[in-house]
Parts: C-alpha cells; structure tokens; sequence
C-alpha cells in the first residue's frame, strides 16, 4: 500500500466538512484540479463551437470561399476533438481521485473498526457499521466522482457563457439571467431539506440492514422456533418505513424538477422570442441569434442540472457526517503502558478490592479481592451474571477496572501495554466463533508466525479435535462454514481449544469452554488440559461443579461479590452456594441416570 493510501484521517472527526473533504483530498489533490481544469477546457470548447458557428453563418456561408468553408470544418472537428480528449480525461482524473480516497477511507475505517474498544462495541450495531463502510462511503465516492467537479463545471460554464453572451449582445445577457437567482434560491432551499430527508432515509436504511443481519444470522433460531412470520412481519415493517421515507425523497424530486424545468423554460422562451425580435429588427445577425441559442442554452442547462448536483452533494455530505462521528470515536491504544518485561510473563495475578463499572455507571464487580500465584488454576464458579466473565475480561484490558487495584508479576496491569497482554493471554470463550477458512487455518489463526503442521496436529490433539478433523475428506484444509455451522457446539469449542493452545500462552482463561461437549469428551479435554496447565496460570469459568474440583482455588461469585473462597473439600465443608450447587446437580444426574435406566 502506498503512503497516501495509509494518511491518517483521525483529524476529519473534529474538521469542518470543507476541512475535512480536503483533507481527504490528500495526494489527490493536483490530480482534482487537473480533472476540474479538463471539464472547463471541455466547456470552452463547447462555446467556442456556437461562437465558431455564428462566424460561419454571418462570414463565411455564402460566400463562395471554399477555403475558409474548410478551415471552418477543421475548427468544428478541433473543438469536438477538444471537447472530447479533455472530457474523457477529467473524467478519468476525477474517477481516479474519488476511488484513490475512498480506498484508502475504506481501508481506514476497516482498520478504525477493529480498533475500537469492546465498549463501543457494546452499544453498536452490525447492520449500522456495516453501512457506513459500505453505503455511506459509497456516496463519499459519488460525491468526489460526480457533485464536487460538476460544481465547478458548473460554474465555469455559467461564467463563460455569460461573459459570451454579453460580448454577443449585453441586453440579451441580461434578460437571459432573469431566473437565475430564483433557481439558485429554490436550489438552495432544496438542498437543506433534502439533506434532512436523505439523513433520515439513511438511518431508516441502516436499521434495514441490522434487522437482515440479525435474521440471517440467527436463521437456524428462527427455524428452530418457527418464527419465519414474525420475522417477516418485522422486515416488512422496517422495509416499509425505508420505502415511506424513500418515497418523500422522490417526491422531493418531483416538486424540484418541474418548477426547475418551467422556470428555465420560460426563460428560455423569453429569450428566444427577444433574439428573434432583435434579430428580424436587425439589431443582430442570424449568425448571431444562433450563437445566442447556443450560449443560452449552454448558460441555463447546467443552472438547471445543479438540482441533480444538490442531490449528490447532500447525500455525500451526509455521509461524510455519519461517517466522521464513527472516525470520532477514540482507539483503544494496543501499545499505551510504560512497563515491558524482558521476556514472558510469570502469571502471578493479584486483586485487591478490585471494582469495576460500565459506562452507564451499572456496578458490575465490587471488592474482589484474592491472589492467584503464577502456574496456579483458578476456577470462578457462580450464576448467569455474577460477573464471572467480566472479571478476567480485566486481565487482557478489554475493560479497565474501576476501582481497587490489580497487578501482574506484581507490576499494575494498566502498566502493560494491551497488545503485549493479548499475546500472552489466551482465551476459549463460552461461544467460540470460527472464521469461513480452513481447520488449519482456524486452528493456527491466534499465532502471529508461521507454524508447522506438526504444530497444529499436536494442539488438535491435545484438544480432543484430531480424530475428528481427519475424518473430514479434507483433514486439515477442510473448509468450515460461516461462524462454524458445519460443527456441532462441541467441535467448534474443540477446535477453539487448539487454537487457544497453539499459541501457548502463559495465561489461559478457558470461558464455560466445556459447557457444550458431552462427557466424555469433556474428560478427554480435561485430562489434555491438566498436562498443558502446568507451568501456566489458568482462569477456569464453569457451571459445572466437576469442571472446577481439581482447582488450586475456587471462586464463588454472586452479585459481583466473592461469597466463598476455597479449594472443593473446604468449599463442601461449609453449607454455601458451592455445596447448594453440588448437590443439585448431583441429584439431577441420578435423576437422569434412573430416567435413563428405565427407560
């Protein structure tokens, strides 16, 4: 990628939106005028055709004067060679800058999206981010390609013509610009109000997109519950609030361009029916009336087109707008922190009153407070919102606590960079999500090198997942549908497993990583992940009272409090959660056993 595809646009968050178009502009910029100058000396050209023809009929038609019949032809074929080298090139230039900046904004935003904080994240949505890198940046392509150079154009031609014709006949300049002002003013006019409607056809576009995300995402839910109808309903009722809304903004359309049209219709009428008049009194030549309708018509046509340049303006500047509130948003700074040990990280983690908050000021950890030294295995044992997660969340920096204090290798966390903490962190989440690519692929993706089969095989193996992954036809380079679909719950989990293992981190935090894998499996995992935890600290969240026993200590977590704190025959001395836990989900697997059995 060159330099100018990769200049920082973080700026055009707090430019105005001259400032910021311009900015963008960067590299491009000589390109732009170059273009602007190709259109203009199209336009000239055009004007110098109707002058050129008014000369001929007045000088030259009639005139017996073979020669100058001929070098008149060559002036015809010179402009329209003219018109047309210079029109093809500003095209081109113009083309050439609007997809040279949007490359490099799409690129940007890419980029900017996954580099943003778990926080903002939360409170996105998919369909909305999707479509301004998609759509919104699309229309800042239009706006570069077409609206900014046809401005220009524009007026250029205007100016041209006007100056023209007054050297034509100065009274017919004037009375050729009556209604200008008046178009000018209606244009105006439309251009505010079409800009709120098109913002507003925008979002309505977006929330479209998030609801088709959503459906087709969770397609195998909504089977599953056989809500294809209520979904349709729903699609219906955003498709047909994006086609009211559409709707106002043709209808926008249709009121502009007639009152455009009878305007500049008018005028044009009374212009002609003036040149005519002056023409059969003598005040001008034939040739001249012909230049005049020429020029005249090459003076209001593009008066006239400036509603269609309104329209692509509004809709790029819009645009621009939504997306500089996305480049607003700050980065999540992987490399802020002034302390990197020499090698690795020993894993010794300790907590002291640690609390931590949302931004919405929702309480989600309060005091938590134990010590975890390095190579130990810590289990988190609570229910559905106790904080679990949200706790070694902390440790890679997807959220910073709020309170408290937290070290590693008896150093404050905040004080490591994030990009060296995700390095030596791995993570297996409670719902692990695989890339549309191969096994391999999936498995060695956490590993900022190249690895060796040999490599991966082993973290398969370690995983429980090899056996599986050979009886692919495929093996290894078989290709994996869309977030994993093609896997049952229990080998995508698997095969996040190796590729958590792969990169061989000094901590690991397995999330519920056994919550959807039968039990003997699980037992396989187990017994893999026992060899593979030595040496590391481990974070072990599980609902599962046998998942947890074998823990250097266990966490008992409620209301994002620690409630009891033990190893498991301390835990199932006390008559707390842990032993309520224990022995209701012993009691459930004898019940299930005897349904079994009976059965």
């Amino acid at each position: 990628m060159d330099a100018v595809s990769t200049i920082d646009l973080k700026p055009i968050a707090t430019d105005k939106r001259l400032a910021g178009l311009w900015r963008m502009m960067t590299g491009y910029r000589l390109t732009y005028l170059a273009a602007t100058l190709g259109v203009g000396l199209a336009a000239l050209a055009k004007t110098g055709t109707y002058l050129l023809l008014g000369y001929f009929v007045d000088d030259v038609l009639g005139q017996e004067d073979y020669r100058r019949v001929f070098l008149v032809g060559l002036g015809f074929i010179g402009l329209a060679a003219i018109q047309g080298v210079f029109t093809y090139m500003g095209g081109r230039l113009a083309a050439r800058t609007a997809e040279g900046v949007t490359l490099r904004l799409r690129n940007y935003l890419f980029d900017h999206i996954q580099r943003l904080p778990f926080s903002f994240h939360d409170r996105s949505q998919t369909g909305e981010l999707i479509q301004r890198a998609t759509s919104d940046v699309d229309a800042v392509r239009r706006f570069f390609a077409d609206p900014v150079i046809g401005v220009s154009r524009i007026a250029l031609l205007f100016s041209v013509n006007f100056v023209a014709l007054a050297n034509l006949n100065l009274r017919l300049a004037l009375i050729s610009t009556v209604v200008m002002p008046f178009v000018v003013i209606m244009s105006y006019l439309f251009f505010k109000k079409m800009s709120q409607i098109y913002e507003a056809y925008q979002n309505q576009e977006a929330v479209v997109s998030t609801t088709l995300q959503e459906n087709l995402t969770g397609v195998r839910v909504v089977k599953a519950f056989a809500r294809q109808d209520h979904e349709r309903d729903k699609g219906r009722r955003e498709s047909g609030e994006k086609y009211r809304r559409g709707r106002r903004r043709v209808g926008m359309h249709a009121t502009y361009w007639p009152l455009s049209d009878i305007l500049t219709g008018v005028q044009m009428a009374v212009g002609f029916g003036v040149a005519g008049l002056m023409t059969i009194n003598g005040t001008i030549t034939v040739g001249n009336f012909l230049t005049y309708v020429g020029l005249v018509i090459w003076l209001i046509w593009p008066v006239r087109n400036l509603g269609r340049m309104i329209v692509r303006t509004s809709t790029g500047l819009i645009s621009y707008d939504r997306i500089a509130k996305l480049v607003a948003e700050d980065q999540e700074p992987l490399d802020e922190g002034d302390y990197l040990p020499d090698g690795s990280l020993r894993g010794e983690v300790v907590f002291e009153g640690v609390g931590f908050e949302y931004d919405d000021g929702a309480s989600v950890l309060e005091d938590i407070s134990f010590r975890c030294e390095a190579g130990q295995a810590v289990a988190l044992l609570g229910s559905t919102g106790s904080g679990k997660t949200s706790l070694v969340n902390l440790l890679p920096r997807f959220y910073e606590y709020t309170g408290g204090s937290l070290t590693l290798d008896g150093v404050a966390l905040n004080r490591y960079p994030r990009s060296f903490l995700r390095s030596q962190i791995g993570i297996v989440e409670q719902e692990p999500f695989l890339f549309s690519r191969s096994m391999r692929e999936n498995i060695s993706y956490g590993v900022g090198r190249d690895v060796s089969d040999e490599e991966v095989e082993t973290a398969a193996r370690a995983a429980a997942i090899h056996e599986t992954i050979v009886s692919f036809p495929d093996g290894y380079d078989t290709l994996v549908g869309e977030k994993g679909v093609t896997l049952s719950g229990g080998q995508k989990q698997r095969v996040a497993i190796a590729r958590t293992l792969l990169k061989d981190p000094r901590i690991l935090i397995l999330d519920d990583s056994t919550s959807s894998v039968d039990t003997e499996t699980e037992g396989l995992i187990r017994q893999a992940l026992r060899f593979l935890m030595r040496g590391r600290t481990t974070f072990i969240i599980a609902h599962r009272i046998q998942s947890v026993m074998d823990a250097d200590q266990i966490l008992v977590l409620d209301k994002g409090r620690i409630v009891d704190h033990g190893v498991h025959d301390e835990l199932m001395a006390r008559d707390g959660i842990y032993r309520k836990v224990y022995d209701l989900q012993a009691r459930l697997e004898v019940e299930l056993e005897e349904e079994m059995t009976s059965a």
